[in-house]
């Protein structure tokens, strides 16, 4: 019998859904306060994670939540970068 591999869910910060790591892209701060996309999602340092869809990275950008969550100033660069990641998943 093959045991099934457990999927590690993490919360969405905008949607507050669990979904699979996978699906989700990571945003960590470093202990220097240096803020950035960790498409390996294995960086390390404080990690929020976000939904990979466009509609809920601009409202994270609207709400500011991810400088919330990750106690840090975020530069829209990051926000840049997680569009262009979403255009490359679609």
């Amino acid at each position: 019998m093959v045991q099934k591999r457990k999927v590690p869910l993490r919360k969405c910060v905008v949607t507050n859904e669990m979904r699979p790591k996978k699906e989700l892209i990571r945003i960590v701060r470093t202990k220097d306060g240096e803020v950035f996309v960790d498409p390996t999602g294995k960086k390390n340092g404080r990690g929020a994670y976000i939904s990979n869809e466009l509609a809920v990275i601009e409202e994270a950008e609207k709400t500011k939540i991810l400088a919330r969550h990750l106690e840090a100033d975020i530069s829209p660069t990051i926000y840049d970068d997680l569009r262009s990641l979403v255009g490359k998943n679609v």
